[in-house]
């Protein structure tokens, strides 16, 4: 049998939005407007922590039929979480250290008006990921911007890491491999194809960084609900 794919119009993508941001708690109770053009959801309002954003964010690409998110909205921090640029930077220094997965001796920290700046190198993504994870819940953050570089050692030729990739998303469930195509140029993986929802999306692109020497994941699968 064969199911039909189902199109949303931008009225029933925004109810999904609207269900969603009312569905989470983290964002239950904010002021968020949504907004829908050609299934493209951008986000507006305010929050009181950088966290909440994300949040909003994360529920808006759960929602059927979202094809893109567009995240304006803004953080206005209470008055008793408000801190110094110095104080600031001086807890996420502490949070890099703490963290099993980073290595932070080689992570850089810089913050202006309540937003860090993560720079350094690292060896694998999952340390880029942790690194951000570290920080972006620390009182007083308004925002994080990760511009730590992932540099690994030699990897396998393109030929073999176009196969592991492959191979990788033939295993997870989670991932449509058959419409999903993978390009190698040296230590760059390029994603091509179309998936039903946002997160197999987010999850072939985990797939493709898991594989050892990408420096580089170019994501330009489509999200055809």
């Amino acid at each position: 049998m064969t199911v039909a794919a189902i199109s949303h119009t931008d009225e029933q993508i925004q109810d999904q939005v609207l269900a969603e941001l009312e569905w989470d708690p983290r964002v239950r109770s904010t002021r968020n407007g949504v907004t829908v053009k050609d299934g493209v959801v951008t986000l507006t309002g305010w929050v009181d922590s950088y966290v909440k954003k994300l949040a909003a964010q994360r529920a808006a690409c759960r929602a059927r039929g979202a094809r893109a998110v567009v995240n304006d909205i803004k953080v206005r921090l209470p008055t008793f979480a408000q801190r110094t640029d110095s104080e600031i930077a001086a807890e996420a220094r502490r949070a890099l250290a703490r963290h099993a997965l980073v290595p932070g001796e080689r992570i850089q920290v810089t913050v202006s008006k309540g937003v860090i700046t993560l720079g350094g190198e690292v060896t694998w993504e999952f340390e880029k990921r942790a690194a951000e994870g570290a920080v972006l819940r620390l009182v007083g953050v308004r925002g994080v911007v990760n511009n730590i570089e992932v540099r690994p050692p030699v990897g396998p030729s393109p030929e073999q890491l176009t196969h592991q990739i492959a191979e990788a998303l033939v295993r997870t469930a989670e991932t449509d491999a058959q419409q999903v195509s993978v390009e190698v140029q040296g230590d760059k993986v390029i994603l091509r194809g179309t998936v039903c929802s946002w997160g197999e999306r987010e999850e072939a692109e985990r797939v493709a960084w898991s594989a050892p020497g990408v420096t580089t994941v170019e994501n330009h699968i489509t999200v055809v609900p």
